[in-house]
């Protein structure tokens, strides 16, 4: 099903699809800008995640393989997808923030964005990017991964193509992270999404 709050004669808000390889800092660019985000009145989705909840990295909800799919068959997810042994899901509590003509800031997936655009055509894309030194490093002090994993990563990150012809944003994460969360309320602003 497509979103399409028009029909209802109501505002729609806009769905801000933030992706970027493993280790970009997705995750801490959410939580840095968690608090001026709410304060604009974005709202964040938490993703479901089938990995614990002691995991280290998001404020995701984590849940078994089993939950997860009883989940997707009660429809409890506008959004699901699967990526490095995982299954990720956004909750269908985004279209109706969406609905209400709020902007909604969703950790998305890079090979899932075709399916997001069908659905949310006018999302706006942002893409973080990173040094590959830069990821590296991070994806070391993570330590979810052995060497050669982190290796496998970095070579699929640097052949992983992104749809050219569509509209993308991309926001450089490799310095300091107040400089990524300005110019991403920097792209909001510019975008109208927030004041």
């Amino acid at each position: 099903m497509q979103h399409d709050a028009s029909v209802q004669g109501e505002a729609s808000g806009r769905l801000i699809f933030l992706i970027g390889p493993s280790g970009s800092g997705k995750d801490s660019l959410i939580d840095a800008a968690r608090a001026q985000l709410a304060a604009a009145g974005v709202e964040i989705a938490r993703r479901v995640i089938t990995r614990s909840a002691e995991a280290k990295g998001e404020d995701a909800h984590g849940v078994t393989p089993e939950r997860f799919e009883t989940m997707r068959a009660a429809g409890d997810f506008a959004m699901h997808w699967r990526a490095n042994g995982l299954d990720y899901g956004i909750p269908a509590q985004v279209d109706q923030w969406l609905a209400q003509g709020r902007p909604v800031l969703v950790n998305g997936s890079r090979a899932y964005l075709p399916q997001a655009r069908l659905r949310y055509p006018d999302l706006l894309a942002v893409c973080l990017v990173v040094k590959p030194q830069v990821l590296r490093e991070r994806l070391l002090a993570r330590g979810r991964e052995t060497l050669q994993e982190i290796d496998q990563r970095l070579a699929r990150n640097a052949g992983m193509q992104l749809d050219g012809d569509a509209p993308m944003h991309l926001l450089d994460n490799s310095g300091a992270l107040d400089a990524a969360v300005a110019a991403l309320l920097a792209l909001l602003r510019a975008e109208k999404l927030i004041g």
